[in-house]
């Protein structure tokens, strides 16, 4: 019995180490992950979707040229942050896109587009 006793004694630190850690802390807090397959087509389509939702909205013809980098957010639906790359014209620049989905619902609201 002592020896359990002894053994609990020397993985608490560990487990307290893992309840802790950052990575679980983000996990259940909504924090945010970085995309693994950024060309997978869904992301694709995610950023069509900001890239024309923009243009719609600003009365712009902006056209996607690349998914650069992203982050998704788990709560309440999945938020992604999207690094886009796109062209006006001549022009080609780099934008933040913030766009907020419940797939569920079939609903898509982009939150953010600005260029940087």
């Amino acid at each position: 019995m002592q020896q359990f006793q002894h053994f609990l004694v020397l993985l608490l630190p560990l487990f307290f180490h893992l309840i802790t850690s950052d990575a679980l802390k983000a996990s259940k807090h909504g924090g945010w992950s970085p995309i693994r397959h950024i060309h997978d087509p869904y992301v694709t389509q995610l950023a069509e979707f900001a890239v024309n939702e923009y243009n719609r909205q600003s009365k712009t013809s902006l056209k996607l040229v690349a998914v650069e980098s992203g982050d998704t957010q788990v709560a309440s639906g999945t938020t992604y942050r999207l690094l886009l790359k796109a062209t006006g014209g001549t022009l080609t620049r780099y934008y933040r896109a913030v766009v907020w989905e419940k797939a569920s619902q079939g609903f898509r609201k982009l939150f953010l587009f600005v260029a940087i």
